[in-house]
């Protein structure tokens, strides 16, 4: 009998019949194979695995350790060495949306690439990698090896020497346009594939290749992901609550329509309140810092960020040191502002609402956890660094979603490339009810989308199977708007029982002053918040899955830079606990309590 059909019939039931549990299991055990191990790490393998008929063997290569890790082309000082020896496989697994080769949204199918430590350095555990933007990617290249923004797989599998995995989400690269087809429908496939099956293909091949490549099934299974990889490990804890033992949701990029839509905002700001003309990068980091220094003090000291942008209240239009001398203010820099500017500010500050209101910031600051008055979606926190969503041009993925929802891509940019027309930034001509109307459409649009919101608050079944989740989100991410990921744990809250039913399986934590990526996201450059660290989230996740230890308050550091020698330190709060002040060094976490 051929390896390929002794695969076939070690794998028929979980993977023919969709049976899952046969390659999970919160500790399960690893002791007894569940197929012979008869693949080796050669072309062989292209005939071995055969695990459906959808699915190609596209590449394997074998890496011995200090081997430079290169497809093509020529080694320099930074392409990295094999840390181990290591097997990488790449798989495309059908079927993709037919069309026009030149069309946006034609594609093969969905790319995986997987990183197979060897038999004697594998942990029997698959951690698996998510992606970002619009997850598109290498994956299929048979000349390129691809980094994941959370971590780079060959590094997981050489040093961690867990089976490492990455997905395109079925498309190698592209905006919005990918998901319209060429006569201007939606692309329904391409939705799917982006938003949920491309991440749970990628979660089965992989269970599987590790099944017949050592003969047994992991022991745990994790997903790590941030941003749109942090949507992602969502969505598999709502729609698929057998694939993982724990994740790491970070900054996750939920609410997807929602909140995308709300970032086009600020430009909509711009164009109809200001005649188009975006306030310049110094107006904007100089109010940005106002607001800092009006609400960081911290035992009557500046602490540089906001612990809580949610208490602060500050407001331009009432600041004369921030207004123009021209408009009756006293700032005589080239960076003051006008009245109409600094309610702009309040706008985007407050959030897209239906008409393009504001309240005053003293009545009501648009940060409550679930929406006040006619505000759509909430907005950037105050001291946050507005140069993403806020300036001059908005983000590609966000005006390319409002085009999708509006089915007609004249709304969007250039970029976005489609038969039935092209983008000719239409965008600049949207009223406040036109993209509220846009926003209705993008909700109402959740079915044909593949419910990319990912905002189902029923983790029901997650809990149920043992599984552990991590959430962190920056309360100054400067691309996802911050208040709604909080809104959906409270949501998870209500739904199952409480927040102490919640906690134990899923944490929350907010980090002070964290952009969207690790990073200090505030407008002030000397910022310099604690953030935690990929590794150290990772490790108290799989600590709480593999050993019991339930995470709690996490003293961090702050990154150590030329600029910033020193590191600082501070609490991180399982969420609504917040970071306190007690006494001592601001920059010392035994200062600070968790209540």
């Amino acid at each position: 009998m051929g390896k390929s059909i002794r695969y076939r019939l070690a794998t028929l039931i979980a993977l023919g019949t969709g049976m899952t549990p046969l390659f999970t299991g919160c500790g399960g055990s690893d002791s007894t194979p569940a197929a012979p191990a008869n693949l080796t790490c050669d072309n062989a393998m292209k005939t071995g695995f055969a695990p459906d008929s959808r699915t190609t063997v596209l590449l394997v290569k074998s890496f011995k350790k200090g081997d430079q890790l290169l497809l093509s082309g020529t080694a320099t000082a930074t392409t990295p060495v094999a840390a181990n020896d290591m097997c990488l496989v790449k798989l495309l697994v059908g079927p993709g949306n037919p069309g026009p080769a030149s069309a946006p949204s034609t594609t093969q199918g969905i790319g995986i690439e997987i990183w197979l430590p060897s038999v004697a350095n594998w942990n029997n555990r698959l951690h698996l990698l998510g992606g970002a933007g619009m997850a598109g990617g290498q994956q299929t290249s048979l000349t390129a090896i691809v980094n994941a923004p959370t971590a780079a797989p060959w590094n997981v599998a050489g040093v961690e020497g867990a089976v490492a995995a990455t997905t395109d989400t079925g498309h190698v690269s592209g905006g919005g346009a990918i998901l319209m087809n060429p006569d201007g429908t939606i692309n329904t496939l391409g939705w799917s594939q982006f938003s949920e099956l491309g991440i749970h293909e990628m979660t089965l091949k992989t269970k599987a290749l590790a099944l017949a490549y050592y003969g047994k099934t992991q022991k745990y299974t994790y997903w790590h992901g941030g941003s749109t990889g942090g949507r992602q490990g969502l969505k598999q804890a709502q729609l698929y609550p057998e694939d993982f033992d724990g994740i790491i949701a970070a900054s996750p990029a939920i609410n997807w329509s929602k909140f995308s839509t709300a970032a086009i905002y600020p430009q909509v700001v711009y164009q109809r309140d200001l005649a188009g003309v975006a306030p310049t990068q110094g107006q904007l980091d100089a109010v940005s810092n106002a607001a800092i220094s009006a609400c960081d003090l911290v035992g009557g000291q500046h602490l540089g960020y906001l612990l809580d942008p949610s208490q602060c209240r500050y407001d331009p239009t009432t600041d004369l040191s921030a207004i123009c001398v021209a408009n009756g203010g006293t700032n005589a820099t080239a960076n003051c502002v006008t009245p109409a500017m600094a309610t702009a500010f309040n706008k985007i500050w407050y959030g897209q609402t239906s008409g393009g209101s504001v309240p005053s910031p003293s009545a009501d600051n648009g940060t409550s956890i679930t929406l006040t008055g006619n505000q759509r979606w909430f907005g950037l926190p105050r001291g946050v660094s507005m140069t993403a969503l806020a300036s001059v041009t908005p983000s590609s993925i966000d005006v390319d979603l409002v085009a999708l929802e509006l089915q007609d891509p004249t709304w969007s940019l250039p970029s976005f490339v489609n038969a039935t027309g092209n983008g000719a930034n239409r965008w600049k001509n949207l009223s406040y009810e036109e993209l509220s109307n846009a926003f209705d459409r993008g909700v109402a649009l959740q079915g044909p989308f593949a419910n990319i919101n990912t905002d189902n608050p029923d983790l029901t079944k997650f809990r149920a199977r043992g599984g552990k989740l991590i959430t962190e989100v920056g309360t100054s991410d400067n691309l996802i708007f911050h208040f709604g990921v909080i809104n959906y744990y409270n949501r998870v809250a209500t739904q199952m029982g409480g927040l102490a039913a919640v906690q134990a399986f899923y944490k929350l934590y907010l980090v002070p002053g964290m952009g969207h990526f690790p990073a200090n996201g505030t407008a002030n450059p000397n910022a310099n918040p604690p953030i935690p660290t990929q590794d150290d989230t990772y490790a108290v996740l799989t600590a709480w899955v593999e050993k019991g230890t339930e995470p709690g308050r996490r003293d961090i550091s702050s990154p150590v830079t030329a600029a910033n020698p020193v590191a600082n330190t501070a609490p991180i709060c399982v969420y609504p606990l917040q970071r306190t002040y007690v006494s001592g060094s601001l920059n010392v976490a035994a200062s600070y309590s968790c209540s």
